[in-house]
């Protein structure tokens, strides 16, 4: 009963003085709308950076195979193949932090359409997965490759802007055909733009096909040569390619027993390496660790054998980039939190300004039996009352200002729960910190000389 005889004489004096009221609460809606905007433009600005990063690979691990190591000698990463589709195909199931897998089988050598040619930085043999890994899903024009034409060794592929520019001169490419290494491929889509990566590598310079398609039709081995086209001329002419209509038998044909007795070692499928992108920046070290786990399972290594595939990842390059957006996103509620403190002083001044134009007030409600914890808590009421009050203008204040400036700079913005339910905190805090020493001094006056006070 007390305390809400004390909120309605709190907001009685709050009544008395509108034109005070609201000029006080003026500093806390200028501080918390500058709390609410800057950590919005400041969240808004770290998604912007960390899906600019993952466009690139920030978030991409790349799963190569490890190295050959024959008598002491070491031949280097991807001298031993260990990778196949179906570890890609486990990754994808069996690890969670991860958001997308594409295995992808390299190639290098040219790419010829009627009388141009061109050796492309990049040509993939992967999944439609590939694209949902770099982020790369919208394309410019066309389709990409399905599952269905991996599956069936399909003679279709989708070109970056570079090979559309230096084969086609800016035409549409759809429906034509290019030949890689005397095999025609169908041109079915062309990938937007998107320009260098972090090494300054053109990303553009890209073509993609079902990697069976070019496992299986292009290249037999491994990219071991900087450009296949050149290795042509090494392929001896075997007398069943010299005579195609000859049917000549090299090494006597083995019987049915014989194979029984003797059968020859299956050879699985392998890959160049796997490229997985993980859910966020946040899932890479419990995605490394994953893939880990299930790859030596699968390899069945011992715990005393090293692996024999490599994880790469892009973790430096991406803790730099966040301590950046962190350091920005600090430094702008710094300055934010130095309105909310000016604003805080001002609600000091004014009050103390109030406890002395109502000395005799405060020496009347004495004399009549209040005690100086009424008084203390009527004055903390005020001053918590006008910095809620301003808490709640101020949070409406920054999100409309915040909307503002993503419509019309077009700046990226982001709503922060968390910043608002902080706003209302630090404001009853500034009222309670601020405005204690005045509720305090008022409780401490002397009734007799607040009484005599003029």
């Amino acid at each position: 009963m007390k305390s809400l005889v004390t909120m309605k004489t709190a907001l009685g004096a709050l009544r008395r003085n509108v034109l005070r009221t609201m000029l006080t609460t003026l500093g806390i809606v200028i501080g918390v709308a500058a709390v609410i905007s800057m950590m919005e433009i400041g969240n808004g600005a770290t998604i912007a950076i960390r899906r600019t990063m993952a466009s690139i690979g920030a978030n991409t691990l790349v799963v190569v195979p490890g190295a050959a190591n024959t008598s002491g000698i070491n031949y280097g990463a991807g001298s031993i193949m260990t990778l196949t589709p179906q570890d890609a195909d486990a990754i994808m199931r069996e690890c969670p932090a991860l958001g997308s897998v594409a295995p992808i089988v390299r190639a290098r050598t040219q790419v010829v359409y009627v009388n141009r040619n061109w050796v492309p930085t990049y040509i993939y043999g992967t999944t439609p997965s590939f694209l949902e890994v770099r982020e790369w899903s919208d394309l410019e024009e066309g389709e990409s490759f399905t599952e269905h034409d991996v599956r069936n060794s399909s003679k279709v592929c989708i070109i970056g802007q570079t090979i559309r520019r230096e084969l086609f001169g800016g035409r549409s490419p759809i429906g034509k055909e290019v030949r890689i290494r005397n095999v025609s491929f169908k041109i079915v889509g062309v990938l937007k733009k998107k320009g260098a990566n972090m090494m300054g590598m053109d990303q553009d310079d890209i073509l993609l096909a079902p990697w069976t398609t070019i496992k299986y039709r292009v290249v037999a081995t491994s990219l071991g040569n900087s450009n296949q086209s050149n290795t042509t001329a090494a392929t001896p002419d075997l007398p069943g390619s010299v005579y195609p209509n000859t049917q000549q038998n090299l090494y006597p044909v083995p019987s049915a027993s014989e194979l029984a007795d003797t059968p020859q070692p299956i050879r699985f499928a392998n890959v160049d390496q796997i490229l997985t992108a993980a859910r966020s920046s946040s899932h890479i070290p419990s995605a490394i660790q994953q893939i880990t786990m299930l790859l030596r399972e699968r390899h069945h290594l011992r715990a005393a054998r090293p692996n024999d595939f490599n994880v790469r990842d892009m973790s430096e390059i991406t803790k730099a980039m966040s301590s950046t957006t962190e350091m920005i996103t600090k430094l702008l509620l710094c300055v934010a939190m130095i309105s909310l403190v000016v604003g805080g002083v001002g609600i000091m001044n004014i009050m103390l300004v109030s406890v002395t134009e109502r000395t005799r007030e405060i020496g009347l409600r004495m004399a009549v039996g209040a005690e100086p914890a009424d008084i203390l808590r009527q004055f903390l009421t005020e001053a918590v009352v006008i910095c809620l009050l301003g808490g709640t203008m101020g949070i409406i204040l920054g999100r409309t200002s915040s909307y503002i400036i993503s419509s019309v700079l077009h700046w990226p913005t982001a709503a922060s729960i968390g910043a608002i339910i902080a706003a209302v905190i630090v404001s009853a805090s500034v009222g309670v910190i601020f405005g204690f020493y005045p509720a305090w001094k008022a409780s401490r006056l002397n009734p007799i000389d607040a009484l005599r006070y003029e």
